[in-house]
């Protein structure tokens, strides 16, 4: 596949660096493909660079960003960073994938 190939990827206005009072921060990606109504992709990535990406789409933007303050408030900001099987766990069905 080359670049030309790849479809255009649109960025929600609702992504950017979210930190901590630990100082541990993150970027949070919420993007689709340019035209599509198939919903946002919701993506952490860690200050290591690994990427957190949910496996669902969301209907909306803010949407997938309630999504992230979710997982946040109930795991922390540095579960994201602490996840080696490549899931967190929250206590709920919400197991983003590495």
């Amino acid at each position: 596949m080359t670049e030309e190939d790849l479809p255009e990827i649109e960025y929600s206005p609702l992504s950017g660096s979210v930190s901590d009072e630990t100082g541990e921060t993150v970027e949070v990606a919420i993007y689709r493909i340019v035209g599509s109504t198939d919903g946002w992709a919701l993506e952490v990535i860690d200050s290591d660079d690994a990427s957190t990406v949910w496996e669902d789409l969301f209907a909306t933007d803010q949407d997938a960003l309630d999504e992230f303050r979710s997982v946040v408030e109930v795991a922390g900001l540095a579960s994201f960073r602490e996840a080696p099987s490549g899931e967190i766990d929250i206590g709920a069905d919400i197991k983003p994938k590495h």
